[in-house]
Formats: structure tokens, sequence, C-alpha cells
């Protein structure tokens, strides 16, 4: 439970922070179009640092059920791979990193797909 709830916090805390340097720095350095996707990693970020946070709860509730924290890890690895693909196309040209946002889409699918099933 504690280890989900403080993963969760520590990637909001970096989603927050992530969020403002786009808004703030990065505005008037990129283009649209690649602010756009930066701030699509940003959205994805908050929304599964928060989804790790339920888990952590969800874990309390469910202690015995190894899916819900299989799928913890499987949001944790979507953050860094989609949301973390997206941060760095949008500021480099690593094109071979494209590869990353479709692979930690399926991350959080499967995490939430865990869930269900791991509550059930």
């Amino acid at each position: 439970m504690q280890t989900f709830i403080v993963l969760g916090s520590i990637m909001m805390v970096l989603a927050v922070a992530i969020g403002a340097f786009g808004a703030h720095a990065l505005k008037s350095r990129i283009t649209p179009d690649k602010l756009k996707v930066y701030e699509v990693g940003v959205q994805y970020h908050i929304a599964h640092a928060l989804g790790l946070i339920l888990i952590g709860i969800l874990v309390s509730h469910y202690p015995d059920v190894q899916l819900i924290k299989t799928a913890g890890w499987f949001l944790a690895a979507g953050i860094v791979l989609f949301s973390g693909s997206l941060y760095v196309l949008s500021l480099v040209k690593a094109r071979f990193l494209g590869p990353l946002t479709p692979l930690g889409g399926l991350c959080f699918m499967i995490g939430w797909v865990l869930v269900a099933v791991g509550v059930l």
C-alpha cells in the first residue's frame, strides 16, 4: 500500500513540475504542435500518478490480490514510457523513441485491466 501511495505522490510532484516547466519555460521555445505533445504527456502523467495512489488504497482493501500490485507497476512503467517519451520527443529529435509511446499506452491499458480483474 505505502509503496504505491509514495510512488504516486512522487510522480504527482514530478508531473506538476514538468507541467509548470512546459507552461512557463517551453511555451515560447517549441512549436505549438510540440507543446501539445508535451501537454498530452503531462495529462497522462497526472492521471496515472493519481491511479498509483488509488492502487495503493486498493491494496489495503485487497491485500492478497497480487494482480493489483502488478497493475501498479504497469502504471508506473506506462508513465515512464508514454509520458517520458512524449517529453523527450517534444524537446529533441529522437525518433527512435517513438515506439516507446504506444508501448507505454499498452502498459496503461494492461494496468487498468489488471485492476478490474483483481478487484473481481
